[in-house]
């Protein structure tokens, strides 16, 4: 392909002070806790539980929102980092992605042939780049995770095209899901 990666600004440190709380990793880039043997293993939730998923879930769209709204030719995937990294602290949540197992961003900012977790650097963003935002959230022990693909400036058809059908395929895939 012929997206090339740039140079990456300092990883930035999310103080436990300035957040409801941390992931086990967010220190050294560990996860402690082990993950259950799903789907084999169903938890159920508390509506407490329950209440603090849909605020963390809720936080990531807006965040997610914010930085779509960044996606522009000549605003590098590092500038959007930094929208995405301040909304999710000031809303005393923490960047999930932000050094797990040593990720150095707040996001993953997946480009044109880069097929996802890319790492935002200095790369100035194209006329008719596809852009895909991947935005995690840790609110109050919980992550918040969503994504959508963005376009910057003016999409060619070979792009409208894929971002139709990834789309098609996704409402096609809500068929499936049920409780």
């Amino acid at each position: 392909g012929t997206v090339k990666p740039g140079k990456q600004s300092p990883q930035k440190i999310v103080l436990p002070e300035d957040v409801l709380k941390v992931p086990d990793y967010a220190e050294d880039g560990r996860p402690k806790t082990k993950s259950q043997m799903l789907p084999w293993i169903i938890e159920c939730k508390t509506p407490g539980e329950i209440k603090k998923m849909r605020a963390a879930g809720k936080l990531a769209r807006q965040v997610l929102d914010l930085a779509g709204k960044a996606v522009k030719p000549g605003v590098t995937t590092d500038e959007i980092d930094n929208i995405v990294h301040e909304a999710t602290v000031a809303a005393g949540a923490y960047p999930s992605p932000l050094n797990y197992h040593g990720f150095p961003k707040s996001c993953c900012t997946s480009v044109n042939e880069v097929i996802c977790h890319g790492i935002p650097d200095d790369r100035k963003l194209e006329e008719g780049d596809v852009i895909n935002l991947d935005i995690t959230v840790y609110l109050d022990g919980y992550h918040g995770d969503c994504s959508e693909m963005f376009v910057a400036g003016e999409p060619d058809e070979k792009a409208k095209k894929l971002i139709q059908t990834t789309y098609d395929c996704w409402v096609k895939a809500l068929d499936f899901v049920k409780p």
